[in-house]
């Protein structure tokens, strides 16, 4: 019980990864603050983990109504401990036929969503002396992916913002530091092309496909006490398919 009574705020959590990484911060004890695009979305949630978890509902790439999320959540459960910035959409496309909203939606969202969490629990965690923010960002941002200038840009902007962060807060007993997951087992990825799922199959050292519950303790180390020394980093979990 690593998290016992601490509160963690997961954005992105109604599916994929980050209900599963909820899931993972509820089962060690955490009072999770389930963050979603819609109320059902962020309660449902809530209600199957348990534990005190409370659903709230927010567009993270709305700077005030982040801010008044997170002064909800202070309310409710207390100041929180750890953020994960999980939310994130994908709206793929040749860069000759991307539109300016496909690429705009996209950056707000995976970018600045994860900077208006982070300036929001910034003040707290800082009269806490204390915090651990963990951003999701993608080995697309590492890489790069044809059809994903928009996803690449934002993921990599996320390893960029994840170092400024360590360097700006580590002096208050805050850390930061970012996961990049590969191709994961999601409904974002159900679309992929059976040849490219072979392709995966066969080059990552792994031999398929990650899941959910491959991630969730990456991010859980980075929030735990285990990892007290360690800022500023980005964790590859692929796999092995990018070695």
């Amino acid at each position: 019980m690593r998290f016992a009574d601490k509160v963690v705020v997961v954005t992105g959590a109604s599916r994929g990864i980050g209900k599963e990484i909820a899931r993972a911060f509820a089962a060690e004890g955490a009072k999770v603050a389930c963050v979603a695009t819609t109320e059902n979305g962020a309660n449902a949630t809530a209600s199957e983990i348990g534990n005190g978890a409370k659903g709230y509902a927010c567009d993270v790439s709305d700077s005030a109504a982040v801010d008044s999320m997170i002064e909800s959540v202070v309310a409710d459960l207390g100041t929180p401990a750890v953020l994960v910035n999980n939310a994130g959409i994908t709206k793929d496309t040749l860069i000759l036929r991307m539109k300016d909203e496909d690429f705009d939606r996209v950056i707000n969202v995976n970018l600045k969503g994860a900077f208006n969490c982070i300036r929001a629990v910034a003040k707290p965690m800082m009269k806490a002396r204390y915090g651990r923010i963990v951003n999701l960002s993608s080995v697309i941002g590492l890489h790069g992916g044809a059809g994903q200038a928009n996803y690449a840009a934002s993921k990599a902007g996320v390893v960029g913002l994840t170092l400024s962060v360590a360097k700006e807060l580590g002096s208050r007993n805050i850390t930061c530091n970012a996961i990049a997951p590969g191709f994961i087992e999601t409904d974002m990825t159900e679309d992929l092309p059976a040849e490219f799922r072979e392709h995966v199959e066969k080059t990552a050292p792994a031999g398929r496909l990650g899941t959910a519950a491959d991630i969730a303790p990456a991010v859980l180390f980075f929030s735990s006490e285990e990892s007290a020394y360690v800022t500023g980093q980005t964790l590859t979990v692929d796999g092995g398919l990018f070695l």
